[in-house]
Parts: C-alpha cells; sequence; structure tokens
C-alpha cells in the first residue's frame, strides 16, 4: 500500500467536508433556530419544523418566487408564519402525480399550485371524500385516492401554518412529558403575570420580522431574547441549546449529500486509472480508496448525528432504508475490495452509493427525511434493530451484484475479447450474490421471529413477506443452478441484473405502488412509477442487447480458441488478492 497516496485521497476528501467555508460562520439567526417546539411527539428545533414543512409543502428546501428571488426554508417558513403576503395565491404546494391531475381536470405539467386552485377544485375534493369513505370502510384506496389524501394533507398543512402562530413553544411547567403550549394559549400553563414577557416579545419578533428586509441582526436579537425567557419559564423542561444547536448542525451540514460527492470523485478517479494505465503511476487507485473511505466514513458519521438525535437506529422509513442501502452497498465494496484490490468492486459500488444518496437528498417529497417517533409496533422491539438492517445489508449486497453485472454485460457488448477480465468480474459477482442470499435469508428468518413478537405468527403472507421471498428464490435458484453447472458465468450475470428487478418490487414496489400490508408505516405516496418503469424497461433491453451480443461472439470465440467453452465457476478458479492486484 502506498499511504501518502491515499491519504491524498482523505485530504481531498476532507476539502469537501470544509466547504463552503461559510458553514462555519455564525449566523445572526441560530437563536431563532435553536427555538424548541413541540411537535409530532417530539422535541425539534424550529430550524427543522421549518425544513420539514416547506420539504413536504413545496418539495424543495427552497421557493423560488414570481420576481425570480429565492427564498432558503427558513425564511419561506417565517413568511408563512408571519404572513407577510397573500398565501392564499401563491403557487407552492407541490402536486406531481399526473393521473390524478388529468382526473381532475388539473393542467398535467404544472408542478405547483396556490391553496386556492387546490380548496376550490371540486373534482379534488369528490376523489378525497371517496378515499375517506372507503377508509371508513376499511377498503384499500386507489392510487389516485392516496395521492388525494397526501395533497389534502398538505393544503391543511398550508392552512395551519400560514399567520396562525400555532407552535408549541412554550413548556409545561413540571412534566417533561407534558404537552406544551402555544404563546397564545400560554396562561393556560403559567400565571398571567409570568408568560406577559414572552408573549410581548414574540410579538416583538414578529413585527422585527416583517420590517427588517435582510432579516438579520434584529430579528437574531429578538429571537435570542424570547428564547431565554422561554427556557427561563421552566429550566428542568426546557432542553439545552446543545442538544438543538445538534440538530441545527445536523441539518445545515448535509452529511449524506457531501457524501455522495466523495463517492462520485472517487468513481471518477478509479474510471481514470482503469482506463488510462499510464496513470497507474500516480497513484490513481489508493487515492480513489482514500476517497471511497472519506464518504463512508462521512455517510457513517451522518447516522451517527440522525441515532442521536431520533435516539433509536435509522431504520423505519424509505428514506432511511434508502440512506443504509446505500452505505452498506459501499461498506460490502470496500471489505471485498481490500481483500482483493479488483477495483471494480469500487467502481460498481460508487455509482450506486451515488445514486441512493442523491434520490434521498433530491427527493424530499417522496423519501420523507423528517427524524419521527417510532410507531407502537416497532417500539422497544429488539428484532425490528435487527431485522430491518440485515434484510436491507441483503438488498445492499444484490445491489452490488447489479452494479458489478453491468459492468460484465458492458465489457460482453463492448470489450468481448477481455475473457480474462470478464471471467474475474463474474466471480467476483459470485461472491457478492452468495453474500446477498446469505443475508437476505437470515433478514427474513429474523422478520419471521419479530412478527411473531408483535403480531402473533411468523408468516402471514403480507405482501412484503411475500415478495421478500420471491426476491431470495430469484437468486436462490440461479446460484444453484450455477453450483451443478446448469448456468454460465454470462447466466449468472444476467441474473444479477435481472433478478434485482424482484428485490427493487420487495423493496420499493411494496411501498409505493401496493401500499397494502402490514408494513403500512413504512408505505408512501408521490413515487414516480413511470419514471423507475421506464429505468427498468431500458436496463432490461440493455440485458437483451448484451446477450444477442454474446450469442454472435461466444461462438466464434470458441470456435477460433478450438471448441473452448466458458470458463467454470468454481473455488479453485478465483484469483487470490495477490493475483488480482
Amino acid at each position: 500500500m502506498k499511504p501518502w497516496k491515499f491519504l491524498i485521497g482523505l485530504l481531498l476528501g476532507a476539502l469537501i467536508l470544509i466547504l463552503p467555508l461559510s458553514q462555519f460562520q455564525p449566523d445572526p439567526l441560530d437563536s431563532l433556530k435553536t427555538l424548541t417546539v413541540q411537535l409530532d411527539g417530539r422535541k425539534k428545533p424550529l430550524d427543522t419544523v421549518a425544513l420539514e414543512t416547506v420539504e413536504k409543502l413545496h418539495g424543495s428546501t427552497h421557493y423560488k418566487q414570481a420576481d425570480g428571488e429565492t427564498l432558503n426554508y427558513l425564511q419561506t417558513y417565517l413568511s408563512m408564519e408571519v404572513n407577510d403576503r397573500d398565501w392564499n395565491q401563491e403557487p407552492f404546494i407541490l402536486f406531481s402525480y399526473r393521473p390524478l391531475k388529468e382526473e381532475i381536470g388539473l393542467e398535467p405539467e404544472r408542478k405547483y399550485f396556490s391553496f386556492r386552485e387546490l380548496l376550490n377544485s371540486e373534482p379534488l375534493a369528490r376523489v378525497v371524500n371517496d378515499a375517506h369513505r372507503r377508509q371508513l370502510s376499511d377498503e384499500d384506496l386507489t392510487r389516485n385516492e392516496r395521492e388525494a389524501l397526501t395533497i389534502e394533507d398538505r393544503v391543511t398543512l398550508l392552512f395551519r401554518t400560514v399567520g396562525t402562530s400555532s407552535l408549541p413553544l412554550v413548556p409545561h411547567p413540571d412534566d417533561v412529558k407534558g404537552a406544551w403550549a402555544t404563546i397564545p394559549d400560554a396562561p393556560k400553563l403559567y400565571e398571567p403575570d409570568q408568560v406577559a414577557p414572552v408573549m410581548a416579545q414574540f410579538e416583538l419578533l414578529k413585527r422585527a420580522y416583517r420590517m427588517s428586509r435582510d432579516h438579520s441582526d434584529a430579528v437574531g436579537m429578538m429571537a435570542s431574547e424570547l428564547h431565554q425567557g422561554l427556557a427561563a419559564l421552566s429550566p428542568a423542561v426546557y432542553p439545552g441549546d446543545r442538544t438543538m444547536a445538534r440538530e441545527v448542525y445536523y441539518n445545515g451540514f448535509h452529511p449524506f449529500a457531501k457524501a455522495w460527492m466523495l463517492y462520485g470523485a472517487a468513481f471518477l478517479v478509479m474510471l481514470g486509472a482503469l482506463w488510462v494505465k499510464s496513470l497507474e503511476r500516480f497513484g490513481l487507485y489508493w487515492t480513489s480508496l482514500g476517497l471511497f473511505v472519506a464518504g463512508i466514513g462521512l455517510q457513517t458519521y451522518g447516522f451517527f448525528l440522525r441515532m442521536q438525535i431520533a435516539g433509536r437506529p435509522p431504520v423505519t422509513n424509505m428514506y432511511e432504508s434508502v440512506v443504509w442501502v446505500g452505505l452498506g452497498v459501499a461498506a460490502i465494496a470496500l471489505l471485498f475490495e481490500l481483500t482483493s484490490r479488483a477495483k471494480y468492486y469500487l467502481l460498481a459500488a460508487a455509482p450506486l452509493s451515488v445514486l441512493c444518496l442523491v434520490l434521498a437528498d433530491r427527493l424530499p417529497a417522496v423519501l420523507d427525511p423528517s427524524i419521527s417517533p417510532l410507531v407502537p409496533v416497532l417500539r422497544d422491539n429488539f428484532w425490528l434493530s435487527i431485522h430491518v438492517p440485515t434484510i436491507t445489508l441483503g438488498y445492499a449486497s444484490f445491489a452490488l451484484a447489479m452494479g458489478l453485472g453491468h459492468v460484465a454485460l458492458g465489457h460482453y457488448l463492448f470489450a468481448p475479447a477481455a475473457k480474462e477480465r470478464i471471467r474475474t468480474i463474474a466471480q467476483f459477482n459470485y461472491r457478492v450474490l452468495q453474500v446477498g442470499v446469505l443475508l437476505l435469508t437470515t433478514g427474513i428468518i429474523l422478520g419471521g421471529i419479530w412478527a411473531h413478537f408483535s403480531w402473533g405468527r411468523f408468516w402471514g403472507w403480507d405482501p412484503k413477506e411475500t415478495w421478500a421471498l420471491i426476491a431470495l428464490m430469484c437468486y436462490l435458484v440461479p446460484l444453484h443452478g450455477r453450483l451443478v453447472g446448469w448456468i454460465s458465468n454470462f447466466g449468472i450475470t444476467v441474473t444479477s441484473v435481472v433478478s434485482f428487478n424482484a428485490v427493487l418490487m420487495a423493496w420499493y414496489g411494496v411501498n409505493f405502488v401496493l401500499g397494502t400490508g402490514l408494513h403500512s408505516y413504512g408505505f408512501s405516496t408521490g413515487g414516480s412509477e413511470l419514471i423507475v418503469g421506464a429505468f427498468v424497461g431500458l436496463d432490461l433491453l440493455f440485458v437483451l442487447v448484451a446477450a444477442i451480443r454474446h450469442k454472435q461472439w461466444w461462438p466464434q470465440f470458441a470456435s477460433s480458441q478450438g471448441n473452448a467453452v466458458e470458463p467454470s465457476l468454481t473455488a479453485e478458479s478465483i484469483p487470490s488478492a495477490s493475483e488480482s492486484a
């Protein structure tokens, strides 16, 4: 190993962490950001409330106004709170599901609609009423009905936010778990003379925000006084500044967004090392590995911060599973890379980790990143903490195998004469598939144990359970076929790509498309089925083209080699780490 070349990669990773330097400068609005709010079952800073509200309503952390000015999530939220514009007419609410827009007569191409437009839409109201009626009858909802309920939630959230002063900012006098009050309702918890200064400070803060153009020093000073006044009401109940500051730091630091940049840089450097042999002497492999390790370290740090904030493992929703799979792909690839020096593990893993983190970072309306308390069925459950990470690590292994499969199929298409390299990649792929089968099998068994404690039965043919079993069979059968010689290297390569669609259905399809079953706490709306379906279709077309190319090319190659057959995939044929290097 070349330590200094590896260190270069780590230093480049550190450079991405510290940029931009403005993230370390104090913000005049820090006191405002760290105001504590009791909302959605936990205490969180106002910064998080603003971030989650704007993401749920608008699907983005920034709002570009008609005049071209762009507001960040805190500015947007405070604008709604003080109601300094006509939010009835602002095209702010995200509505992206095209079939429902077509059904109720809204413009299919538009992405954002105003509160008034949606509230006055009688066809939308009919769909919402039908959905509520079916819910009361315990019937399954159609996809349009589920999407209509999501739009109803957004309209309701905007109504509750604009100009209402409805945030529970006032702590309970003596009960840590007691309900907090809004500023107008503060006299219900305290004597009027106790809360009069706080109520006055709140009104002054709102007035200062309306009058201040830059929303900085004056607002920050008022927020600091309000913060101190609220904390003084109940010092034993009000959380410490450090706790709230940690969550504000997590929101602003964006560890997962920075991690995908490191993975992307590692991929580009590794690609250069493989394509341009003359660059090998510069140690690009070790630089790439250093960047990759820095990305894993940063993503792990992000998970640690999120676990500290939530007080639980990050395993409860689609957002957390996507980020966890991205980390799993990278970690598993690193383990194999360190034992083989193959380069192809990192090459296959980095784009997949980038994809997972970009989706999690850019689609907050689809993959909800908010931190919420566990639903009752998940609380105090030891088996949850090991079942979900294990089964999603199985998905991560199969994702890595899918990436390696694409690398191999690319060789079949564009470099079919590199038979030794193709054989080596197929062998590496076979190892990853074995790990994936082991993890997914273990995860399914642990899920049965969890189901026994939570629902009173080990197996109930719930859609999530059924599709996890189907995904396992889609890999288990071909692996046994390869063991007895029925499937060639090319066959196992195709399996690693095509069978991942079963994982995609178990992971994404059950949550977003079917939306039924006992795993409802993981369900969501807003998924772009057409986009996912198009990617799957294009991917299968790529496999078909590679198969046709392989069928045309391999017999010619075999005859030129004296009727040679495709190499067998045996333990003896797998190269050692030194041979791969």
